[in-house]
């Protein structure tokens, strides 16, 4: 089964390139995962598109409210860790999931 990833962040560009780094590091793993990016202005239409949304470090603000959506419908949600999210480190965020998705929290 594909696992589903959104990023969010302001404009879902620097999210964007993280991303395509993290599909390299999943592809890389064999791992069926599908990881896009997004706007945080447009997260409620992905709700039914989504198994895990993690989000930028510069909207920690809006966790509470990604949570309290998310979580009741089995979406896992985080914050991208600084050193992922500046370093576009796609193996790091390809970890971070399958973590969450294996109940381990950071």
């Amino acid at each position: 089964m594909t696992t589903r990833v959104l990023l969010c962040c302001g404009a879902g560009f620097s999210s964007g390139f993280l991303a395509q780094k993290a599909r390299q590091a999943a592809k890389a793993q064999n791992l069926d995962m599908t990881i896009d990016a997004r706007s945080e202005s447009v997260i409620s239409e992905y709700m039914d598109k989504m198994d895990v949304l993690l989000v930028g470090p510069h909207y920690e603000s809006a966790l509470p409210k990604f949570k309290s959506e998310c979580e009741p419908l089995g979406i896992k949600v985080a914050l991208i860790p600084t050193d992922i999210y500046s370093g576009l480190n796609g193996e790091k965020l390809v970890q971070l999931v399958q973590q969450l998705l294996n109940g381990k929290e950071n």
